[in-house]
């Protein structure tokens, strides 16, 4: 048998979420509890014709949507199949053998496997009760560092951390070196997004947006990013000339014209959201603060969050260990339908009654 390179070999494989039995409510991937805008079904049908064509390499209705609704230049967005290949490939572009990429203590993991891919040093900064820490990122900068990446709000924690932070900090690192600012789930978060948006023109910032989570279109895979003209043109050269299907690019352009509909949703989320954490809180569990569309769980040690997470499976519910975070004594919990969140909420007030009897 053919020897992988050895640095391909040495890297672990990216871990997906154990989603068990088919017919459980997955609470794993960070998934909309609801469906994707009706206009977007209905313009994801109507491609469907388009399919022995191939798509637009351009993204050019998607790209024009987007910057229209968000004041945005078309001509600085790339748009990838999920934020996942953005993040992959500007890595790769920006970072090599031996180059450091910079992220925080719970960082998105996925951003290990892009720099094992680059062949570059994936290197984590403390962060500061469960949020990203400016100050720490600061002090983690060397020589070698090339990319710093961070996400506001934060995965698997939940938290956000002000604009003002992330303006102190892209003023104070060198220009040199390439910030990145992950905002997955940016439509959670209050603040307005214009001044990290505007920080692009400075030619060393990019920031990354998905319409996975508050658009409802995980399975279409539709990232995009707002990129500085010179740092997207070595990305473009990285990305699938043909990345996004006929059917998702109709699809993603129908559900960012219905804003309502995905303001609706974010509410909707936010509300179960906050009242599920509330409760979580009243029984004894860590939850922080989240301004995203799932919760972290702490529990009392890493033995107590497995037994927990045997109980939810137990009854029809696939929580996220975070293990792999370095939180082993932690669930991660999206927020699903509000009577799935009910059972939940029972499932685990059951867990820790039982607990404190014994």
């Amino acid at each position: 048998m053919i020897a992988p390179v050895a640095y391909v070999r040495a890297m672990a494989g990216y871990a997906l979420a154990d989603l068990g039995d088919a017919n459980a409510v997955s609470l794993a991937q960070n998934e909309s509890a609801y469906p994707a805008s009706p206009l977007a079904i209905a313009a994801g049908q109507s491609a469907l014709a388009g399919m022995p064509r191939y798509p637009d390499s351009d993204w050019a209705d998607l790209r024009r949507t987007i910057g229209k609704i968000l004041g945005l230049e078309p001509n600085r967005i790339l748009c990838g199949a999920g934020s996942m290949e953005l993040i992959g490939c500007l890595i790769r572009a920006f970072a090599g053998p031996g180059d450091e990429v910079l992220g925080t203590e719970y960082g998105y993991l996925f951003l290990r496997t892009a720099a094992a891919q680059a062949q570059a040093v994936h290197v984590k900064a403390a962060e500061d009760r469960m949020a990203v820490s400016v100050d720490a990122l600061l002090a983690a900068v060397r020589p070698r560092t090339r990319i710093v990446f961070l996400c506001n709000p934060g995965n698997p924690t939940g938290t956000c951390i002000p604009n003002t932070e992330i303006l102190r900090l892209r003023a104070k690192l060198p220009d040199t070196t390439l910030l990145v600012v992950d905002q997955a789930y940016g439509e959670f978060d209050a603040q307005d997004p214009s001044a990290i948006f505007a920080l692009v023109d400075r030619g060393d910032t990019v920031v990354l947006r998905t319409l996975s989570k508050a658009y409802g279109l995980a399975g279409a895979r539709v990232g995009w990013g707002l990129f500085p003209p010179e740092i997207g043109a070595e990305v473009r050269k990285l990305l699938n000339p043909n990345n996004i299907s006929v059917v998702s690019q109709a699809m993603a352009t129908a559900a960012m014209r219905d804003q309502a509909y995905m303001r609706q949703v974010v509410a909707k989320t936010a509300a179960t959201r906050d009242q599920f954490a509330t409760a979580l809180r009243a029984i004894g569990l860590r939850v922080p603060t989240s301004n995203t569309n799932f919760v972290l769980i702490g529990f009392r040690n890493a033995v107590e969050a497995k037994a927990a997470d045997t109980k939810l499976r137990a009854a029809g519910l696939l929580a996220r260990s975070m293990g792999g975070y370095g939180l082993a004594d932690c669930l991660r919990a999206t927020i699903a339908l509000p009577k799935d969140m009910r059972r939940a909420l029972q499932t685990l007030t059951a867990f820790q009654e039982n607990r404190d009897a014994n």
